[in-house]
């Protein structure tokens, strides 16, 4: 080989090394990455939302296992990953060194194991599903429909699917899957993100209330544009007096005599926020927001 052509080839060489050789003159081509097995799955949003926010988790190839069953270990991790809870209870039913016993100590610790029979390895009903997520959302939503099994209760509110057509529609036997269990964990987590939303601007908006020379003052939150943020006056004739988003207002005590506070959620209309000041010009206020069992 002369001189040029030796290099001609050296450059060429440098130049694939570097990328910048076309591929049908590079004689190697790379694999395309293997598709994960949830890309095509209609949870598939639900899941890549919890493993955003970290409480789901892919395996070391990146799938998700859709289709499978879930387990009460896997599903209790993700409840106090969402919880966020931090203390822990004894579990001696699990042994030092299990992968599971630092969450069931957690989940034992907030209520969320009350009447559950501890088992990591267990497959999950929709009932036992159902009765896990109540024991963690009572904090925020107190206690389900006395008059519903939790499977029934939960369908209601809306976080359970209905068993398919043609069966009981709040069967309780069936199996949850990996890819349900994702979509109620992400209605769990926005709910959670919803409350904490409407408490803070509910707080900003009892801060500014005042009672100043026979007139009640006050401003509704700006908020971010998620919510509608509304208080609203109930005159001494039982009529309304509303102020919306970033309004300020001046109302003469003498003309109302309580007042409601809502923060809703734009998307859905979900209620983030309810409070309620029976007796102005007091402003005591009570704690309103919607539970499961309304």
């Amino acid at each position: 080989m002369n001189k040029r052509a030796m290099m001609s080839y050296l450059l060429a060489s440098v130049l694939a090394m570097a990328g910048f050789t076309g591929v049908a003159d590079n004689h190697i081509v790379q694999a395309a990455a293997p598709e994960k097995d949830y890309a095509s799955h209609p949870a598939k949003a639900a899941i890549e939302f919890g493993v955003q926010k970290k409480y789901l988790w892919l395996d070391s190839k990146g799938n998700f296992y859709p289709n499978s069953q879930m387990t009460q270990g896997q599903f209790i991790a993700s409840l106090v990953a969402i919880r966020g809870l931090k203390e822990g209870a004894p579990v001696p039913q699990l042994p030092a060194g299990h992968w599971a016993k630092t969450s069931y100590e957690k989940a034992q610790k907030a209520g969320i194991l009350d009447n559950v029979k501890i088992d990591p390895n267990r497959l999950l009903t929709k009932e036992e599903t159902a009765l896990l997520v109540f024991n963690t959302w009572k904090p925020y939503r107190g206690e389900k429909s006395p008059n519903l099994t939790n499977t029934g209760a939960l369908v209601t509110w809306g976080w359970m699917k209905p068993a398919p057509k043609g069966q009981p529609k709040f069967r309780e036997d069936l199996p949850l899957l990996r890819s349900d269990a994702a979509e109620i964990l992400q209605f769990m987590w926005q709910d959670k993100w919803q409350l904490e939303q409407g408490r803070q601007y509910a707080d900003e908006f009892h801060k500014s209330l005042k009672v100043v020379n026979g007139k009640i003052t006050g401003k509704v939150p700006k908020g971010d544009g998620n919510f509608m943020i509304r208080a609203m006056f109930i005159t001494n004739g039982d009529g309304r007096n509303g102020f919306l988003n970033n309004e300020s207002f001046s109302v003469p005590v003498s003309t109302v005599n309580s007042l409601s506070f809502e923060v809703i959620n734009s998307k859905d209309s979900g209620i983030a926020g309810g409070y309620w000041y029976p007796q102005l010009p007091k402003l005591d206020r009570e704690n309103r927001t919607q539970k499961f069992y309304r």
